[in-house]
């Protein structure tokens, strides 16, 4: 056990939720899918590249692969709330292993642009829903919540991580064996991921796959969105995910013009762009060292900080500062850990896929939209100017949020989740010190805010075991 505590309460370490079954397998096929997609984007649009010498068209092919996984999270991922979430991500994977096969074809017999855009688009669509089942299924593999908060750092942590090994993989491989061989190595990545989820037996969900049929899509997420809205707690928390999105887009998006502009190379640039991964990383080892409740804790103070050191970039100084800056505000990022696994401890388990995909597709939705707008800044006045107001813009949007902040009935959902496991704990230890083996205590729960008891559909607590980066 890691022993940062606050009271008696103790952080599990890493190596705990390691331990856990079925999770190591999990997690191995969450990379190599990650890997997957990284590898898949770079090879096509090297070949796009390749084939029209367009930049514009170049970068169409990201932009084909971030309008798909938008829409595919928020329609498919009702079915991660009907069916199994092993069922849903080995489907997945298996139909964009066919996919990527097309993708080969394609490539190798046509020079089609609007073929492989058009395969490209299926691919990302399909992928929608495997990410909101990954995040059902760690739910299920993690009942204790404090274990599956850890779980969950790590997993975040991983997933920055595999994101820059999966750009750094991708551009090495179509360098060495080419565009045909590397989509051939995609291939391989979504085939082994579902053969590691195809053997492993997870535990039962917490809900029970629906028998309602297919075209009541459109009534699970007006559900979905229902669920949220009538809960003021998930309502603040989206709200503030989505608010610090501009702040957290615009160095990202202006890192190889600012440094450019200063530097005449591109190489600041790309060290530019890395700064806040690096600092979200580091960010998220400190915060998940501490225990649950204290991080919760310290999301709004660390919300209202992280657009502070941005204003650096005002003044153009010298690029190693601007770097440190944007690694600080990387770092502050972390808040967005305990802010997303509150977020989904809170939501009652038999609606997690419908939530979970709306949020995600609003998340990536409006993630987008804020990097156009601080790239449009960036050409009306400049790259250092467009970062400054991103961050302004962010903070005051911030300030008015603290002042709204519900910070009671907050604390309150948020503790009452983690009492659940104590009373739990308690409860379990009394019962094995009174019997010899045949006692029948009964599980002891913190009682829940009236706002945050699950619904009609919810077949447990809203903070029970559930279901669950590359991106």
């Amino acid at each position: 056990m890691v022993r940062g505590r606050d009271g008696a309460v103790a952080v599990p370490s890493y190596a705990q939720v390691l331990r856990a079954p079925v999770f190591l397998p999990v997690f191995v096929a969450s990379t190599l899918s990650t890997w997957g997609d990284y590898i898949a984007r770079i090879t096509i649009a090297a070949v796009v590249f390749s084939w029209t010498g367009s930049a514009l068209a170049t970068a169409a092919t990201f932009a084909v692969s971030l309008v798909p996984s938008i829409l595919g999270r928020a329609l498919l991922s009702p079915l991660c709330d009907r069916w199994p979430p092993r069922t849903v991500m080995v489907g997945t994977h298996l139909l964009r292993a066919l996919l990527v096969l097309a993708l080969i074809a394609t490539v190798a017999g046509t020079e089609s642009l609007v073929l492989v855009l058009s395969l490209v688009f299926l691919l990302e669509f399909i992928g929608g829903p495997a990410v909101t089942a990954g995040q059902v299924l760690l739910t299920d593999l993690f009942p204790d919540r404090r274990l599956y908060a850890r779980a969950f750092g790590l997993q975040t942590l991983a997933s920055q991580i595999n994101q820059a090994i999966g750009l750094a993989l991708g551009g090495i491989i179509v360098g060495l064996i080419g565009s045909s061989r590397a989509l051939v190595l995609d291939l391989v990545t979504f085939l082994l991921g579902a053969a590691v989820l195809a053997w492993i037996t997870p535990p039962k969900s917490v809900t029970e796959s629906s028998e309602t049929p297919l075209n009541s899509l459109a009534g699970d997420l007006a559900r979905g969105w229902g669920h949220i809205r009538t809960s003021r707690v998930l309502t603040m928390l989206l709200v503030l995910s989505l608010a610090s999105a501009l702040a957290i887009a615009a160095p990202e998006a202006v890192a190889l013009p600012y440094g450019a502009q200063h530097s005449g190379s591109s190489s600041w640039g790309g060290l530019l762009m890395a700064a806040p991964i690096l600092g979200g990383v580091v960010g998220v080892l400190l915060i998940a060292r501490l225990p649950a409740e204290r991080q919760f804790r310290l999301v709004m103070r660390l919300a209202l900080l992280m657009p502070l050191p941005l204003l650096v970039t005002v003044f153009e100084p010298p690029l190693p500062v601007v770097w440190v800056a944007w690694f600080v505000s990387g770092a502050m990022q972390c808040y967005m850990l305990p802010l997303q696994s509150a977020f989904t401890l809170l939501v009652a388990p038999a609606m997690r896929g419908r939530v979970f995909g709306l949020a995600g597709a609003l998340s990536i939705g409006v993630t987008g939209a804020c990097f156009l707008v601080a790239g449009w800044l960036s050409e009306r006045t400049s790259p250092a100017a467009s970062v400054g107001i991103c961050a302004v813009v962010t903070l005051g949007v911030l300030v008015l949020l603290a002042a709204r902040w519900p910070r009671e009935e907050v604390t309150s959902s948020i503790e009452a989740t983690f009492e659940q496991d104590a009373g739990a704990d308690e409860n379990q230890a009394g019962t094995q010190d009174r019997a010899n083996g045949s006692g029948t205590g009964q599980r002891v729960t913190g009682s829940l805010p009236d706002h945050l008891e699950p619904g009609p559909d919810a077949t447990s607590d809203p903070l029970g075991p559930r279901r669950s980066s590359g991106g």
